[in-house]
C-alpha cells in the first residue's frame, strides 16, 4: 500500500494564495531606452521661420518724388518699388489723373497723384514727414519764410479765409516746386511736392 505524503491543510492554503497572487500580476512596461533628440522635441513646437524682409524701400521726400518713388515712374513702375499694398484705381471718366493713398488706415496722411500713368506729385497732411528743405505739418509761416528764403512766392488760399499758399521753387534743377498750405493762424496744414502743372491743382486732380 502506497502511502501519501501528509502536508498541513495551512500550508496548502498558503501556497495556493502565492499562485494567485503570480497570475494576478502583470510585468511593468519596460522603461525607453532612447528619448527622442532635443532638437526634433524642439522643432515641433518652434514658429515658422519667417522669410527675411525685402530691401527697405527710400521713402525720404525730396523735390525729385517719394524717396525711391521718383516723378515720371509709371504704375508698374511703382508697383515694383514699393513692395506692398498699392492699390492705384482708374481714374474717372474723361480724365487721366488719379489720387492713391499710401496709407490705407491714413489716407489723406499721405497721396501720390498720377496723371498719364506717370508719377506728378505727392501731398503730405501729417508732421510725422518733412518737406524738402525742412517744413512740416504744424510750422509757423515766418519759419518758411525763413527757411525758404528767396525762393518763396506767396498768394491767399482758395478756400481758407485768412489762410496763405507758399510756392516754393526747388533748388536742384528738377523743375519741381513744393507748396505750403496754412490756416488763418499761419500754421501749415498740409504741403505738397510735384511737377507743373499738377503742382498747381487746387482741387486734388483739378
Amino acid at each position: 500500500m502506497r502511502r501519501t505524503p501528509f502536508v498541513p491543510a495551512l500550508l496548502v492554503s498558503t501556497l495556493a494564495a502565492l499562485a494567485l497572487g503570480a497570475c494576478d500580476r502583470q510585468p511593468a512596461p519596460a522603461a525607453p531606452t532612447s528619448q527622442a533628440p532635443a532638437s526634433a522635441a524642439s522643432s515641433a513646437t518652434a514658429p515658422a521661420t519667417i522669410a527675411a524682409p525685402a530691401a527697405a524701400v527710400d521713402r525720404t521726400p525730396t523735390f525729385k518724388g517719394y524717396g525711391d518713388l521718383t516723378f515720371g515712374k509709371n504704375s508698374t513702375e511703382l508697383h515694383e518699388i514699393w513692395k506692398g499694398p498699392l492699390e492705384i484705381p482708374p481714374p474717372a471718366a474723361g480724365s487721366s489723373c488719379q489720387q492713391v493713398a499710401l496709407d490705407p488706415a491714413a489716407p489723406k496722411a499721405l497721396k501720390l497723384m498720377i496723371e498719364g500713368d506717370k508719377l506728378v506729385r505727392y501731398d503730405v497732411a501729417t508732421d510725422a514727414e518733412t518737406a524738402p528743405g525742412g517744413g512740416k505739418v504744424g510750422m509757423g509761416i515766418d519759419q518758411l519764410r525763413t527757411l525758404y528764403a528767396g525762393r518763396v512766392r506767396e498768394q491767399p488760399d482758395k478756400y481758407v479765409t485768412g489762410g496763405i499758399d507758399l510756392r516754393v521753387s526747388a533748388d536742384d534743377g528738377s523743375g519741381s516746386a513744393l507748396v505750403f498750405q496754412t490756416d488763418a493762424s499761419g500754421k501749415v496744414t498740409a504741403w505738397r511736392v510735384g511737377q507743373p502743372p499738377a503742382i498747381d491743382y487746387v482741387e486734388g486732380c483739378s
